[in-house]
């Protein structure tokens, strides 16, 4: 900074101006060169500057043209003078502008002592801890004298105790280096003292050369253990630049990290777990390695805690859930020649897995096998298969098990096979007859530690005697084309690897449509039939005859690509079939090599069982396993609101907002990597990495995304990224995150590690992420560090002429409309409710828009929340004593922000704003009640018809399609009714946490007016240390 570095000027009138920039040599002033000012012009007194403010976060930035092609992560302004003027900039990298940000806070706190204090800021926490470190080095290796150095394997394993994932090789030769460099000074300071060389040392090459000195230690230590991107934070929050004491530590948890109910206690409590220097833990600091250690310590993980256990209301009907499930459990490879194993089931139910499937064929002796028919793959005894899923059913999930049988037994080994299923399963098996004037399953809480057999059963006629059912065979499709494949292949005297690659080759024709083989009729023992009782399976004809005659007990089978067509061709209708019947996908039979389809394709028509072959890794699996882990990694998630409720609007191909529902802005930013491995089978670069990330978003077409960082070259040590993305979620329910990595090179991206998590699992905040291999397990000390935040307002936008963002006024805002049916009683009632519609958007936007506002003023990012935006104001409204200017009264349950004293324009308008969006917030507050049940009421008002309203169309002489959109829009309109009063419900909620985050951040911030006796206020939707879990929460949000 004092030599100078080339910055970008930006000014109000989107001219930008190449400048270079740089303190004087007194650190008194910042000056740039060059300029039309006078040399005593073209400078800022570095006392006059008030705040250092990171990203486009002025009126200069926002009003600017060119704000969409600057980066967050490079633009920083200098807020100075008793005007609060702003000195706008953009860097050439992140790492320059963190450089300039950091290095400028650390003068503001230390003037022109700053250089010493960096000099001397060795001599700290970390240089105490460090020589403790080393001495305790040196009495283990038994020297005397801990000047004469510790053994070089014990410096090592030193570093390496810090930092584990650190290179034991490069940490070796990076210690050899100063020792050479050691080597040569002490031979020229022998050769200045005698004027002949010493080769004495050289003879010994053992002796003090393999010695490592306490400098070199200290050195390497620096060199490998120091985070540039940790320093640059831990200096944003720290008092003094050097260490957080309770206090800073307390403002970064409540701030950044989403965590409430935090006290001095609990952040010394915090700093005695992970501050490694004596001196710190007795004082209560966390130095830097302490810092470190917390934000890479499993408190800090991306995933959220509360979702390691169940957390999800498990009393819903069966159909509102999506159950884990696995495709041919039995195969370990591929489907036409992988063997048969009983390691499948185990490893399957160990993962989570509630639905197995078992192949049932006449085996020798008498005795059943499992294997699919058709192939080369060898049989296993039914009676191992049913052993292996007894022993391991409920060992990761006390929910229901349900058990695929796909049955292609003679009568005689039914009878067998009925023996060993009531012998070896026996009381878990459910029989209870199903209730067939129920309209939903039972719930996985009623049906805990339960085996529910899914399979053919007899119909009524056939009470008492064994009867005739049609088979299935999902194996038979691959079995027809293997043969034409074989006749092929035999007539030209192909192998049987190229029977397989000519058969998966055609499958490309079969995708788009499946061809269509009779099923078989066979005979079906009657005490077989009826062990099946709940999950019967039948034949699916289209929806309009499974809505008339298919029973809730009952369930289709879908060929993967006979899933995917209907759910192109009628996602709304396949939602609604999957709110009271249990669908199963399973995948097309042509891939032979065990490939996966996009369960997410599935899941988004509601579609509850979609079977995966869990032998084979890849993204599909990913997919597969994140999502099961979002509810303790029992087997069951459930399904999103909309795809439950009894009369919903939802089409799963929308490429648009999802009615009723409230995108998310999901904002990531990729800071760093840590400890990258060389891709596995990559030896043409050596150990050299060139890592990049992928950013991910799977969910509904509206959602799915992704964005990439730049490549960083030759490190995979710790390459810094500094890179913001930001993506809108529609449907954050249905939403999953990936993060890849990859190597770049020339001929392929090699891959790295990846990891895969529900959004609705996301932690708020500074948070690393655990990399996983391409087979699922953890890379060990793999790493990405990002920062993750929520929101539902939208920052920035185009240039407005109040220099704010972009902002719709009640003159020109988007209010939900309603649909006409063509029936007029319902329309009627539909009509009562636009005023309030209207009104209740009104409450929602203006104070949401007034949030954003004041959010502006305050100077900080759309990321942020009210207590961020408190605790910025916080640093620039001291007065010319150092008093602070603004403080808040907080006797009543909307704090006052009062003036005390003279303020400039630009506080006058922080208080006239925060005026506003309290004003905003009560009326939220008081009205949001009143509108929120006259909704509700007209809603049910209108369900009243519901049953009836096919009649009442045809009365209004209302046919064919015109009927079906009637029945869409009536569901249409319920929906956004059901939605915005939900919506103003999560206004109100998100007023009355703005107001306690403006609360806890002015005590916090000593912002609040004294001799008032107020206490900390416990922040509902962020949780605290030791607070109990609760369900669905998401840190804090804007």
């Amino acid at each position: 900074m004092v030599e100078g570095s080339e910055l970008k000027k930006v000014r109000s009138n989107s001219r930008i101006y190449q400048r270079y920039y740089l303190l004087d040599a007194g650190l008194q002033a910042l000056c740039w060169e060059p300029s039309k000012k006078e040399s005593d012009k073209a400078r800022i007194s570095l006392a006059s500057i008030r705040e250092v403010r990171t990203g486009r976060n002025t009126e200069t930035f926002r009003t600017s043209g060119v704000y969409e092609q600057i980066s967050e992560d490079t633009a920083f302004s200098i807020i100075y003078g008793e005007m609060y003027e702003s000195l706008d900039l953009v860097a050439n990298s992140a790492e320059v502008a963190n450089i300039w940000v950091t290095g400028l806070r650390y003068v503001m706190q230390y003037g022109k002592h700053a250089l010493d204090m960096l000099a001397s800021s060795q001599d700290s926490l970390r240089l105490g801890w460090l020589e403790q470190l080393f001495c305790s080095a040196a009495d283990s290796d038994r020297h005397e004298d801990a000047e004469e150095g510790i053994y070089l394997q014990s410096a090592v394993k030193l570093i390496q105790s810090v930092n584990p994932g650190v290179n034991s090789v490069k940490v070796e030769h990076r210690f050899k280096e100063l020792q050479r460099v050691r080597e040569r000074l002490c031979g020229l300071t022998l050769d200045n003292g005698s004027g002949v060389k010493d080769h004495s040392e050289n003879k010994n090459p053992t002796g003090r050369i393999e010695r490592v000195t306490k400098q070199e230690f200290i050195d390497v230590f620096h060199d490998f253990c120091t985070r540039p991107e940790i320093y640059f934070l831990l200096v944003q929050f720290s008092s003094n630049k050097e260490f957080l004491n309770t206090k800073d530590l307390m403002r970064f948890l409540e701030a950044e990290q989403g965590m409430a109910q935090v006290s001095e206690e609990s952040s010394l409590k915090l700093i005695q777990s992970h501050e490694p220097s004596e001196e710190g833990r007795q004082q209560g600091y966390l130095s830097l390695d302490g810092f470190t250690s917390y934000l890479t310590s499993a408190e800090c993980r991306l995933f959220d805690r509360e979702h390691d256990t169940v957390c999800q209301d498990m009393s819903q009907p069966l159909s509102h859930y999506y159950i884990n499930s696995s495709h041919n459990t039995y195969l370990i490879e591929d489907q036409f020649r992988g063997p048969s194993d009983i390691s499948g089931y185990i490893r399957a139910l160990k993962m989570g897995c509630r639905c197995v499937e078992v192949d049932i064929w006449d085996g020798p002796d008498e005795e059943p096998v499992v294997c699919t028919g058709h192939t080369l793959s060898p049989p296993l005894t039914l009676r191992c298969v049913l052993e292996a899923i007894e022993r391991f059913a409920f060992v990761a999930s006390q929910y229901p098990l349900i058990v695929c049988i796909e049955n292609h037994c003679s009568l005689q080994q039914q009878k067998v096979m009925v023996q060993h299923l009531m012998r070896i399963l026996g009381e878990m098996l459910y029989t209870d007859p199903a209730d067939e004037e129920e309209s939903y399953l039972p719930s996985p809480e009623a049906l805990r530690h339960r085996i529910l057999l899914k399979g053919k059963k007899s119909g009524p006629g056939w009470e008492g005697e064994d009867g005739e059912v049609s088979e299935e065979d999902e194996g038979a499709e691959m079995c027809q084309r293997m043969k034409a494949a074989n006749s092929g292949g035999t007539a030209s005297g192909g192998s049987e690897k190229d029977m397989v690659q000519k058969s998966v080759s055609s499958t490309a024709v079969t995708q788009c449509n499946p061809p269509h083989f009779p099923p078989k009729r066979f005979q079906l023992l009657k005490e077989l039939s009826d062990l099946v009782t709940l999950c019967r399976s039948v034949r699916f004809i289209d929806f309009p005859t499974s809505s008339k005659s298919q029973k809730a007990s009952e369930m289709c089978s879908f060929h993967e690509s006979l899933a995917v067509r209907l759910a192109g061709e009628s996602p709304g209708d396949f939602v609604n079939h999957n709110k009271h019947f249990l669908s199963r996908v399973y995948p097309n039979p042509m891939r032979i090599d065990s490939s996966n389809m996009n369960p997410q394709d599935l899941w988004k028509c509601g579609c509850q069982i979609v079977s995966m072959n869990f032998q084979t890794a890849g993204l599909m699996m990913d997919l597969n396993t994140a999502w099961f882990r979002q509810n303790g990694n029992c087997g069951y998630v459930l399904r999103p609101a909309i795809m439950r409720q009894e009369v919903s609007y939802f089409s799963a191909d929308t490429r648009d907002t999802v009615p009723g529902v409230s995108p998310q802005l999901l904002h990531v930013k990729v800071i760093s990597g840590q400890n990258l491995p060389k891709p596995r089978g990559s030896g043409a670069k050596g150990d050299v990495v060139d890592p990049y990330v992928y950013v991910e978003i799977h969910g509904i077409p509206a959602d799915c995304t992704e964005r990439r960082t730049r490549t960083i070259t030759q490190n995979g040590d710790n390459p810094i990224f500094d890179e913001s993305f930001e993506f809108q979620i529609n449907l954050p329910e249905l939403s999953v995150v990936r993060f890849v990595v990859l190597d770049d090179d020339f001929i392929g991206d090699d891959f790295i590690g990846q990891y895969s998590i529900p959004l609705e699992c996301l932690q708020p905040g500074y948070r690393h992420v655990p990399l996983q291999s391409l087979t699922g397990e953890d890379l060990p000390h793999a790493k990405l560090f990002v920062h993750v935040a929520l929101t539902n307002r939208r920052g920035g936008g185009k240039p407005h002429k109040r220099g704010l963002s972009v902002r719709k006024t009640r003159k020109g805002r988007d209010y939900t409309a309603l649909r006409d049916l063509g029936v007029r009683a319902v329309d009627e009632v539909f009509k009562m409710a636009a005023p309030l519609l209207r009104e209740a958007t009104d409450l929602k936007e203006n104070m949401q828009n007034s949030v954003a506002v004041f959010r502006e003023l305050c100077g900080v990012s759309a990321v942020a929340n009210l207590m961020q935006c408190v605790l910025a104001l916080g640093a620039r409204v001291a007065g010319p004593d150092g008093t602070p200017l603004l403080l808040f009264e907080l006797r009543d349950h909307y704090p006052t922000l009062e003036p005390q004293g003279t303020l400039p324009d630009v506080l006058r308008r922080v208080v006239s704003t925060y005026e506003m969006m309290v004003q905003a917030s009560r009326a939220v507050i008081e009205l949001s009640d009143g509108i929120y049940d006259r909704i509700l009421h007209i809603q049910a008002t209108a369900m009243e018809f519901h049953e009836n309203l096919q009649s009442l169309a045809a009365k209004e002489g209302l046919k064919g399609r015109k009927v079906s959109r009637a029945l869409e829009r009536f569901s249409w309109n319920i929906t956004i009714l059901k939605g915005q009063a939900d919506l103003l419900k999560h206004a109100k909620a998100e007023v009355q946490e703005n107001m306690k985050q403006v609360h806890d951040a002015a005590l916090t911030g000593n912002l609040s007016k004294v001799g008032v006796e107020v206490r900390r206020v416990r922040s509902q939707s962020r949780r605290g240390q030791d607070e109990k879990p609760t369900v669905n929460i998401r840190g804090p949000t804007a």
